[in-house]
């Protein structure tokens, strides 16, 4: 057991009568520097301890915060489904069960269908949360203007051309749809091989006509929870809304709009409310103003028929890898800002580079890059490009033999 130091002795003066006045003179000097000496000694000590009573008094309060909330009932999040003269009904996040309960008159003028609260085991509400404006945030990139032109992509002019006809034309010159009389595509799908510029066409699409940029991965549609796929579809138009002209462009949207099966389980019905509160949103599309929606996909033969029926996706745009043109316009589009050699022959080029993707020659032309800065040049050459695509094919096959030894 630890003690707490003792404190220094009380300074004493004992003075000899038969001391010389100049001796009595230096003994009491030398008793006040004992006693200044010893008063700094206390109040060093005095520091001391009211520092550690605060560092206990902090200990002390947190202590007390635990023990409060340790003795406070948890709160749960649940949705305001529906305001009646009877009370609210809730429905609570993660077990999507309803229940009708009552609500104090002060929060109940206050409360819209929608709202998210806190109720306690009793279902009671408790208080008003705010909205998910954060988390939607997180889960969407917004973007307000792209800097992809349609200069920056090679090889599927067909393709931009009807995307611009579906989307861009809508966005910029909606008055000539009505004069003809025609109602603009509710949307475009593009179907193809990973890589071959589908994104990129849909940031270009924005970047022309100055809308707003929202990607969402179908992947971050299908959420843990039981509804929570829908409120963030609910939340993708509705922001669309708030930031129009707006282009939503969702990715991977096979992975909510998958086909349809006879499996029961919790997930595969969550992914399937999430599938028909998207086809719900997009059967209401045309009344939503300056926004125009693009879907992209590598599998198109696992979509669900539903989602491309007339009226949802009414433009389906194949988007393969390049040919030969394409891929030589696409290498041109990659070099434009490279000191490459005079003699560099990209048609010669192009044509050993057979089932490339778009993304595949923009890697090939940083690998070549990267080896004339290895040998120290400044100038990018044939035998650069040749050793890039050696490698990338050596990779490739690496690649390809780890799977295929996965797999037994």
């Amino acid at each position: 057991m630890s003690h707490s130091p003792s404190l220094p002795d009380r300074p004493r003066l004992d003075l000899d009568p038969d001391m010389s006045d100049a001796e009595r003179l230096d003994a009491m000097r030398k008793h006040y520097a004992r006693i200044v000496q010893v008063n700094d000694e206390l109040d060093e000590r005095l520091r001391e301890a009211d520092d550690r009573r605060d560092g206990l008094q902090e200990e002390v309060d947190h202590l007390k915060r635990r023990n409060e909330i340790l003795k406070t009932s948890s709160l749960y999040i649940a949705s305001v489904e529906e305001v009646t003269d009877d009370g609210v009904v809730i429905k609570q996040h993660g077990n999507n069960q309803e229940v009708l309960t009552e609500v104090s008159p002060q929060l109940q003028d206050d409360l819209e269908p929608g709202d998210r609260v806190a109720i306690n085991d009793s279902f009671a509400v408790q208080r008003l949360l705010d909205d998910e404006t954060d988390a939607r945030a997180q889960a969407m990139e917004v973007d307000e203007s792209p800097e992809v032109r349609y200069e920056d992509i090679g090889g599927i002019d067909e393709q931009v051309r009807e995307v611009r006809e579906a989307v861009e034309d809508p966005l910029v010159n909606p008055g000539q749809f009505e004069t003809v009389g025609v109602e603009p595509p509710s949307g475009v799908l593009l179907h193809g091989p990973p890589g071959t510029g589908k994104t990129m066409l849909a940031k270009a699409v924005a970047n022309e006509t100055d809308a707003t940029f929202i990607k969402m991965a179908g992947s971050e549609l299908v959420r843990k929870f039981i509804g929570e796929g829908s409120r963030l579809v609910r939340d993708l138009f509705e922001l669309a809304s708030e930031r129009e002209p707006a282009v939503i462009f969702i990715d991977e949207i096979d992975a909510v709009a998958a086909k349809r099966t006879d499996s029961k389980t919790s997930g595969d019905a969550e992914v399937q409310r999430t599938m028909m509160q998207l086809l719900s949103e997009m059967d209401g599309f045309e009344d939503r103003g300056e926004i125009r929606i693009i879907a992209a996909t590598n599998r198109f033969d696992m979509l669900d028929e539903a989602i491309l029926r007339p009226g949802r996706f009414d433009r389906l745009i194949e988007v393969p890898k390049p040919g030969v043109e394409g891929r030589t316009q696409i290498l041109r589009i990659h070099t434009q800002d490279m000191n490459v050699a005079d003699d560099l022959d990209f048609e010669e080029l192009a044509e050993e580079l057979d089932d490339y993707s778009g993304a595949d020659l923009a890697s090939l032309t940083t690998e070549a890059g990267m080896y004339a800065i290895r040998d120290e040049r400044t100038e990018v050459t044939q035998e650069d490009f040749e050793q890039a695509r050696e490698k990338m094919e050596a990779a490739e096959e690496s690649s390809d033999r780890s799977a295929r030894s996965y797999q037994y």
